[in-house]
């Protein structure tokens, strides 16, 4: 960098540059701040703030039912049948209560005043934020006998605010809304399956509000027995709440019981509401789910800190006093007590802490205490009044710890070469020159001979190449300590010196970019799902950290007979543009079978070249629909898995998680 460089000027700094974001701009400036991103995930966030509002009338016990509709022009109704918002006169902002809440931002019956004494909605922003970020946006209010409406476009008021008249018996308020394609560039369209998870997790957390999902889009119309057509829907109401979550949640990942009941335990003091259902299963991994006020708390809090901590406390007082662990013994940890547990935690407060807008972990302390405490009570009445289910649980604990005493072991034996660093890496890995991490690229590759041509096409500078040696260990069926001495998974681990586990550091990883390259068929998809089944489960911040990738080889190769050209297609519709392209008569669609059949070049210019390359990234959108899905396709049940690669094949020409 020479002076010219600093000195330069990049644009005039004065008092004229200091903008001010007047009403909803700042929300259409900068809608990430709002909802997190403008991808999917924010697409279907408008909705789940236009219903946690339906919701809050639900937790004051002023509404039973919530209906979703997806319209065939993009956009969404939400319905529901509670007191509707009071739509008088706000003389402070000097227009109606309707448009105070819809147009202005902190604006809301959530800051206190006895409108609601719990909510997920405390920050006032969700309805207006809606609004923002729709095309337009229409209100249908009833409240105390009166029909009021509004209508408004991208946060402007299009439709005044006026009374339609008497509305008689119907009560409740009807949110219409078409997400704006401006904001929402990637895609409008809602996914069913996306909002139908939301809304059954909603239905559990509610027990006896019945929410119900309709789908009127073309696309999704379903044929009766009959062979008529008709809309989707999906009707969700469990007067079992958070029992029937436990049970639903055990029956997706394809797993089995190992005691009959579903634990349920459930103390109020003053205004807050604590909730725990809880089974364990023969898996070997925990699955706690938490929620406040309805929100799920995917990073925790206070409410999970109490639960695990009595759960870990009452097992172990649990198997002193009966003999299952002896006076020297060292006490069960956390880890052990949890292995197999299917758990939900759901607290209902006023005034709750949350870290941030999207509501991600709770930090009220005196949840802490009431969930403690119901905890210890009911489970250590549970285990003394149902002995076969306490020793059951038991016996699943301690070989958990057992399991764990032998991955200590064998972590301690294989640290120094399978954890350390780059002092003894893989046999078969032919590093990179390149030692700064996030300019270098791990290619994981299916078998010795793509392995060979993918070393020789590589650019050795900043790629490096590790064969994979036999078929990679399910770890969703083996315990840590299997992990550590599996032939198939130390190169692995060598490779990217940064651990598993609890000896996991991404500071010490090797590679920015960890891709997984295997042949396009059945066989190359089952490899791609142990291999992030393995990360998922063991090195999970490669993935949510955004370091895992797939590669996507070519289906084809297509040419003219006697030519020089050569195209690659990777799929059936791209193979049939090429050979249009290539004047269809005396071309060829060669079918590779797998990464072998290219030679180095042809694997660099279609597979690995930065510049005509394709990756796909692998993220978490859903942490726990992963589990479950992790779960359903590497467990042991094959009905379950058979009924969902059914299902989901047709619609996925790659693997997206």
């Amino acid at each position: 960098m020479n002076q010219s460089d600093i000195t330069e000027p990049i644009g005039q700094y004065e008092d004229e540059q200091i903008q001010v974001l007047k009403g909803l701009d700042a929300v259409r400036k900068r809608p990430g701040m709002y909802i997190g991103t403008t991808g999917l995930r924010g697409l279907h966030h408008l909705v789940y703030e236009i219903v946690d509002n339906s919701i809050d009338e639900a937790m004051a016990g002023r509404c039973d039912t919530v209906l979703v509709t997806l319209h065939d022009d993009g956009s969404v109704t939400v319905q529901d049948n509670g007191r509707g918002v009071p739509s008088g006169w706000n003389a402070e902002e000097n227009r109606s209560t309707l448009e105070v809440v819809f147009m202005l931002l902190h604006a809301g019956g959530k800051f206190g005043g006895g409108g609601y004494k719990i909510s997920g909605g405390l920050h006032g922003v969700g309805a207006s934020v809606v609004n923002a970020l729709s095309e337009w946006m229409e209100v249908d209010n009833c409240h105390d006998g009166k029909e009021y409406t509004l209508r408004m476009e991208r946060g402007e008021i299009t439709r005044p605010f006026a009374c339609l008249g008497d509305c008689g018996e119907k009560h409740g308020l009807t949110v219409r809304f078409k997400p704006d394609a401006e904001i929402f560039r990637e895609t409008t369209e809602f996914d069913y399956e996306t909002l139908l998870r939301r809304m059954r997790e909603q239905a559990f957390l509610n027990a006896g509000v019945r929410i119900v999902l309709k789908d009127e889009r073309p696309q999704s119309l379903v044929t009766d027995e009959e062979g008529q057509t008709h809309p989707r829907e999906d009707d969700l109401c469990y007067e079992g709440g958070i029992r029937s979550f436990v049970e639903m949640m055990n029956t997706a990942k394809g797993v089995e019981v190992i005691h009959p009941d579903v634990i349920y335990m459930k103390a109020e003091k003053g205004d807050i509401t604590a909730e725990v259902a809880m089974q364990y299963n023969d898996s070997y991994t925990e699955n706690i789910v938490t929620f406040a006020n309805n929100m799920a708390t995917v990073d925790g809090g206070t409410h999970e800190i109490g639960f695990k901590s009595a759960l870990t406390r009452v097992i172990n007082d649990y198997g002193r006093r009966m003999g299952f662990l002896k006076e020297k013994d060292k006490n069960l940890s956390g880890d052990d007590t949890r292995e197999g547990l299917c758990a939900v935690v759901s607290v209902k407060l006023p005034d709750a802490q949350f870290e941030s807008q999207t509501k991600a972990k709770l930090g009220n302390s005196e949840v802490r205490t009431i969930v403690e405490a119901i905890v210890g009570e009911k489970l250590s009445e549970y285990l003394e009044e149902n002995p076969a289910a306490g020793k059951t649980i038991m016996e699943k604990a301690m070989a958990a710890f057992v399991a764990r005493e032998a991955a200590r072991k064998a972590r301690e034996n294989t640290r120094k070469t399978v954890l350390g660093g780059g002092s003894s890496l893989p046999g078969k890995l032919a590093d990179c020159n390149e030692r700064r991490p996030d300019l270098t690229e791990l290619y994981l590759v299916e078998g010795d001979s793509a392995g060979g041509s993918a070393k020789d096409g590589r650019d050795s500078k900043f790629q490096a190449i590790l064969p994979l040696r036999g078929k990679v260990l399910n770890v969703e069926k083996a315990r840590l300590d299997r992990v550590y001495s599996t032939e198939s998974l130390i190169p692995i681990i060598q490779a990217l010196g940064c651990g598993i586990g609890e000896d996991f550091d991404i500071q010490r990883l090797r590679y920015g970019k960890i891709i997984i390259m295997s042949d396009a068929d059945v066989d190359g998809a089952h490899i791609q799902i142990l291999l992030l089944t393995f990360f998922f489960r063991h090195m999970r911040p490669l993935i949510e950290e955004g370091h895992v990738f797939l590669a996507m080889p070519p289906l084809y190769k297509v040419y003219k007979r006697g030519g020089k050209k050569e195209l690659y297609a990777y799929s059936d519709a791209e193979r049939d543009r090429c050979i249009e392209e290539l004047g269809g008569s005396n071309v060829e669609a060669e079918r590779y079978k797998g990464l072998g059949e290219m030679d180095a070049e042809q694997l660099w210019t279609t597979t690995m070249d930065p510049t005509t390359r394709t990756l796909k990234l692998v993220n978490i959108e859903d942490a726990s629909s992963c589990d479950e899905i992790f779960s359903l396709l590497m467990g042991d049940k094959v009905e379950p898995r058979r009924a969902f690669i059914e299902k989901n094949a047709r619609y996925a020409e790659y693997l997206d998680i």
